[in-house]
C-alpha cells in the first residue's frame, strides 16, 4: 500500500514559471474586470457604510471567510468600525452580536453558502441592511441583498478551475476599493491611521512627541550661565553625559550651546580655554526643537543639520529638555 506522505515529487522549473505567469495574468484580469462593473451599487454601498451608526459586519465561509477577516480588519483600521462574524457560529448564538444599526457585508462567490443563506431571514427581520459580494447576482444571496457587488470572474487561476484563486483576489481588491473610498470620504489622515496602530512603526513616528522621549529636569539637562568658567562647563557636560551644554539666561531662555566638538576645535587652534567663560565659547542662537513637536521631526532636523543632539524649548523659548539620537533610537523613532 502506497503512503502518499513518502512519495517524492519533482518540480519542472519551466512549467512552474509558466503556471506562475498564467496565474498572475488571470488574477490581474479578474481585478481589472471589476472596473467595468463598478456601478451605482458600489457608491450606494460606500454611502451606507459611511453613514452607518453601527458596524460593518463581514461574513464569509471558507476562503471567502479568510478574505472577509482581512476586509473587516482593513475597514476598521481606516476609520470604518467593522468586525468579522463567522456564519456557522452566527447560527449558534453569535447573531446576538448584530443589531439593527449594523450592516451586513456577506461574501460568497457562489452566493449559495448554506451557512450564510440560513441566517438571512433572521437578519432581514431585524432590518439589517445586506450588501452581497458575490460572483452570482442571481443566487439566493444576491436575491436577498439590498445591494449587490458583482465579483464574477471568467475563470479561476487554478488549472482545475476549482480552488478559489482569481475569485478571492477579486473579492479582496473590491474590499480594498471600498475601504479606500471610505477613508477618503472621511478625510482620514496618516495621524488617524497611526492612532489605530500605536504599536507599529508608523504609530511611533506619528504619535510620539519630543516631550515623550526627551531628557528633562535639572539633573539630566546640562545648562550653565553665560559667565560660567571653563571648569564649570566641563563639570556640567561630564555630569549630564550629553556631550554638550546649553547656555541660558536667568529665565532659562537659550542663549547658546557648547559641545565636545567646539572644545576640540578650540584646543586644535591653541586657545587657552581656561581664561574664558561660556559666553566667549558658545555658539549663539543654537538649533532647538519645541517640546510639542513630533519626535520624528526632531530626528529629521538632526539628520538634516548633521548633529547628534538638540536642545528642547517650551513655547517661550525656555530650556525644558534635551534630546540625542540614542534617545530616539531607544524610543524606536529611528
Amino acid at each position: 500500500m502506497n503512503d502518499s506522505k513518502h512519495v517524492r515529487h519533482s518540480l519542472d522549473p519551466g512549467r512552474a514559471t509558466r503556471l506562475a505567469h498564467e496565474t498572475l495574468e488571470i488574477e490581474a484580469a479578474a481585478v481589472l474586470g471589476l472596473r467595468a462593473r463598478l456601478d451605482a451599487d458600489f457608491t450606494r454601498a460606500a454611502e451606507l457604510m459611511l453613514n452607518l451608526t453601527g458596524r460593518v459586519v463581514v461574513m464569509g465561509m471558507g476562503k471567502s471567510g479568510h478574505i472577509g477577516r482581512k476586509m473587516a480588519a482593513t475597514l476598521a483600521s481606516t476609520g470604518t468600525p467593522a468586525m468579522f462574524v463567522h456564519p456557522a457560529e452566527a447560527s449558534h448564538g453569535d447573531l446576538g452580536m448584530i443589531t439593527a444599526s449594523d450592516l451586513l457585508l456577506a461574501i460568497s462567490n457562489s452566493g449559495e453558502s448554506e451557512e450564510l443563506t440560513a441566517i438571512l431571514p433572521v437578519l432581514k427581520r431585524q432590518g439589517v441592511p445586506l450588501i452581497a459580494m458575490t460572483g452570482n447576482p442571481a443566487s439566493t444571496l444576491g436575491r436577498h441583498a439590498d445591494l449587490v457587488l458583482n465579483t464574477a470572474v471568467e475563470k479561476e487561476a487554478c488549472p482545475l478551475n476549482l480552488a478559489p484563486t482569481a475569485s478571492t483576489t477579486a473579492q479582496l481588491a473590491l474590499g480594498d476599493a471600498l475601504a479606500v473610498a471610505l477613508l477618503d470620504a472621511r478625510g482620514f489622515k496618516a495621524e488617524d491611521f497611526a492612532r489605530s496602530h500605536p504599536g507599529g512603526t508608523l504609530g511611533r513616528k506619528l504619535l510620539t512627541h519630543v516631550s515623550d522621549v526627551m531628557r528633562s529636569g535639572e539633573a539630566a539637562v546640562p545648562s550653565v550661565a553665560p559667565d560660567a568658567g571653563f571648569s564649570a562647563i566641563m563639570r556640567e557636560m561630564s555630569a549630564k553625559g550629553l556631550g554638550a551644554t546649553a547656555i541660558v539666561d536667568p529665565e532659562r531662555r537659550v542663549l547658546g550651546i557648547f559641545t565636545d566638538g567646539d572644545l576640540r576645535r578650540l584646543l586644535e587652534k591653541g586657545v587657552d580655554v581656561r581664561q574664558g567663560c561660556a559666553r566667549d565659547f558658545m555658539h549663539p542662537n543654537p538649533i532647538t526643537v519645541r517640546q510639542d513637536a513630533l519626535a520624528v521631526e526632531a530626528a529629521d532636523l538632526m539628520e538634516a543639520r548633521r548633529i547628534t543632539s538638540v536642545l528642547v524649548v517650551d513655547e517661550q523659548g525656555r530650556l525644558c529638555g534635551a534630546l540625542n539620537s540614542n534617545d530616539l533610537m531607544r524610543a524606536k523613532v529611528i
